[in-house]
């Protein structure tokens, strides 16, 4: 035919539809296996299964591991460890004096207080080696050996010497040891006063006061001290001295006629008026503070074995 020829529009293909495969029971003998894709994934999963349930085996394994050993730990603790020692070493003044030959109420006292609040700790040697101090200094360390009292055995261990303010301290630990030439006691309040008026008036040395009140220079080197200096010095010892001594009779039963005369007694003859519980070194104050905290666990739990 002559013209223009009208193209004729292509047939549409037929489209294809996707359809899951369908259940092995419905599926005729002769249909086609399913695409090797979809055989793949099940493996895929299984194995992605099967690493997790091995990681968690493995961490679960880990806590156990970690567990037997903080048992074991704590157990062997009871037997062998757990026992810290403090030492107080020096002349005692208050705050954070630490050197060759001072010690501080707040170096001990800190040390004392973190002993106590350590789980890890279960009794407290304190190492005493000081002819004393000031009162002040042996009461505030008092004060933190009392709270560490309330949750360990703290037990002194003396060395060359424990003596004065440092026997003060000493007589409120749950036991004390000394060595058998230990000095110890010496229970009392001492004030001293200098006077070199007489060598100032000599080389020609003035001095001019200028104060508020009579006793304000009381103890000055450059003047005796007067009678009611004296008096009045005499009363604050004697007030310390009764406040000392009646504390250290209370914590131990001593007679106050053994050492109210302030004299130094040797850890031997100490023993025998019960300013000390125990002749022995270091190493045997560690190992008495350890049964100290064997028997208190042990009435704090009745079951546990001997």
């Amino acid at each position: 035919m002559d013209g223009p020829e009208i193209p004729l529009s292509p047939l549409p293909e037929p489209a294809v539809v996707l359809e899951p495969p369908a259940p092995a029971e419905n599926r005729a003998p002769s249909e086609p296996p399913a695409p090797a894709a979809v055989r793949a994934a099940a493996p895929a999963a299984n194995r992605s299964g099967a690493g997790v349930n091995w990681f968690l085996i493995i961490i679960l394994g880990l806590f156990i591991v970690c567990g037997i050993s903080v048992v074991y730990f704590f157990l062997s603790q009871t037997e062998t460890q757990g026992v810290t020692v403090v030492r107080m070493e020096g002349t005692m003044v208050t705050g954070e004096a630490f050197d060759a030959d001072t010690i501080g109420s707040e170096v001990v006292g800190k040390e004392l207080r973190d002993a106590a609040d350590d789980p890890m700790v279960s009794a407290i040697v304190l190492r005493v080696n000081s002819p004393g101090g000031t009162p002040a200094a042996a009461q505030e360390i008092i004060g933190d050996l009392e709270y560490a009292k309330t949750r360990k055995p703290v037990v002194v261990s003396m060395g060359d010497m424990g003596t004065s303010a440092a026997y003060y301290v000493s007589a409120h630990a749950d036991r004390i040891y000394a060595d058998p030439d230990t000095f110890t006691a010496g229970v009392g309040v001492i004030w001293k006063f200098s006077d070199i008026s007489n060598w100032m008036e000599k080389e020609g040395y003035n001095l001019t006061v200028i104060k508020s009140g009579s006793k304000k220079d009381m103890g000055s080197t450059a003047r005796p001290i007067s009678d009611d200096e004296q008096a009045y010095a005499q009363q604050i010892v004697s007030d310390s001295f009764e406040n000392f001594i009646s504390d250290v009779t209370t914590q131990r039963a001593i007679a106050r006629s053994d050492i109210e005369d302030g004299r130094v007694i040797r850890g031997a003859d100490a023993l025998k008026i019960n300013v000390v519980d125990e002749l022995g070194n270091l190493n045997d104050a560690i190992d008495g503070a350890r049964r100290l905290a064997q028997s208190r666990s042990k009435s704090s739990f009745p079951g546990l074995p001997s």
